[in-house]
């Protein structure tokens, strides 16, 4: 049996204490010059492993399917393909080293129904090379500085901010600002799962996302902060037709916020703390904030610890899960229908949050699995006040070579104790998965004064 890769320990000492106005300084020349030799662009190796059980990334993929038109379903670039390996709970102490604890969690409450169907590892990680080259300058000229809403990012632009991450914040500020595209359009269904089996209906989203810290455009001149513009009409079910949420992310916290449109009082709202552990409105109060798409919002709760690099296996190229023609053959009671879950075998990065003395927040300990390619939150450990692990957000990130990109598309949170759990982004039922908009959307779309008009009903 192989062994089970160590966690590669950080050094203490490339730990920064938050003494000083400026926390960590971009790495030396000769470190940023490993991203055009031994690292990919975006940071992660470029070397496999030993066994051979992950390739060496070579690129990534950036043909697109015959026949995919930007707009339409997207298809699985690799449908033929099956699994080399089933995770059960009878063999799973075999892989123990590679499964998050919520994972293991779900495989022993569910063992005649939860598994993981392994695939062939590939790593389509890539982004334009107007990112591979930004990324690179910020690896010398980013710096991470204290704010009043926790840890931001400065002369950062464009691309990955620390692509040799050498604090927790470093690499959790990388997820964020991970490449998603500049300017898209999907549609997709968000579902609540009550304990006892229940599928709820909550959201149909059609959203528009523009990303200004990736404008190609962009200069550091001209950047105001606002890395990231949502806005999401729910378009069903009825009861909640019309309503509408925008959110502007900036890297200053203080300064991200967040609206809503509610039909019953046709007016826009600005939500008064739209961070952390408050609930989401458009995932009907299941999901709390800091939970979408993996993590999002403020960092100054915890204290953050970059804990090193394990293989893991993870949800990834995860087209799969959109080929059937019908949520329901996806969503079902307990757990997502593992036949159209894809997993694969990954290097993660392990950053470990560990709730302040005096802050407050419904988990008090949680661990993020970052893949090393893409920076998506692809799996998340979370415990409760008690210490007992309560929560496991996940995302799943499908690949887009068209972007090109492997880009998060579904995702969710499962609730281990209750048994309940909520997912959005899916797409089974829609025709547009993740448009790739050109010309990007424009700026004025992502106003508040541009909900009310649009979520009337």
């Amino acid at each position: 049996m192989k062994k089970p890769l160590r966690l590669i320990t950080i050094a203490a000492a490339t730990l920064v204490a938050f003494s000083g106005s400026s926390v960590h300084a971009g790495v030396s020349a000769d470190e940023a010059a490993k991203l055009k030799s031994e690292l990919m662009p975006l940071g992660g190796e470029k070397a496999g492993n030993k066994e051979g059980t992950i390739p060496a990334w070579t690129g990534g993929l950036t043909t697109p399917t015959p026949g995919f038109k930007n707009g339409g379903r997207r298809p699985d670039p690799f449908a033929d393909e099956k699994p080399i390996l089933q995770i059960t709970a009878k063999n799973m102490e075999a892989h123990a080293a590679k499964l998050s604890e919520g994972l293991k969690f779900l495989l022993k409450k569910y063992p005649d129904t939860f598994r993981l169907d392994v695939y062939p590892t590939h790593r389509t990680a890539a982004a334009p090379q107007y990112v591979y080259d930004n990324t690179f300058q910020n690896a010398t000229r980013a710096s991470l500085d204290v704010g009043s809403a926790g840890p931001l990012p400065k002369g950062a632009l464009g691309g990955i901010p620390f692509p040799i991450p050498k604090t927790g914040e470093e690499a959790m500020w990388n997820g964020l600002l991970r490449w998603q595209g500049e300017s898209t359009y999907l549609e997709a269904n968000g579902y609540q799962i009550t304990a006892n089996g229940q599928v709820i209906h909550v959201q149909r989203g059609n959203v528009q996302k523009n990303s200004p810290y990736y404008y190609k455009d962009m200069t550091a001149d001209t950047f105001g902060g606002a890395y990231s513009l949502v806005r999401a009409l729910n378009a069903g079910p009825p009861i909640r037709a019309g309503e509408a949420i925008l959110g502007h992310l900036n890297v200053d916290e203080s300064k991200s916020a967040t609206w809503v449109y509610l039909t019953g009082q046709r007016r826009v709202r600005k939500l008064p703390n739209a961070c952390c552990d408050t609930p989401t409105p458009f995932s009907a109060g299941i999901v709390s904030f800091d939970e979408v798409e993996g993590f999002g919002g403020r960092m100054d709760r915890f204290e953050f610890k970059l804990v090193g690099k394990k293989e893991m296996y993870i949800p990834y190229n995860a087209n799969r899960i959109l080929v059937p023609t019908k949520d329901a053959d996806v969503v079902q009671a307990n757990h997502l229908n593992p036949d159209h879950v894809r997993w694969e075998l990954h290097r993660v990065w392990v950053v470990e949050a560990v709730l302040k003395p005096g802050q407050r927040h419904t988990s008090t300990k949680s661990l993020y699995y970052l893949d090393e390619d893409t920076w998506n939150f692809v799996l998340t450990d979370r415990w409760d006040a008690n210490g007992q692990l309560w929560r496991m957000p996940f995302m799943m990130p499908m690949a887009m070579p068209d972007l090109p990109g492997t880009v998060g598309f579904t995702w969710g949170t499962y609730e281990l104790q209750s048994g309940a759990y909520y997912v959005n982004g899916i797409g089974n039922e829609v025709k547009v998965h993740s448009k790739q908009m050109s010309p990007r959307l424009p700026d004025s779309n992502f106003v508040p004064e541009a909900m009310a008009g649009e979520g009337v009903r």
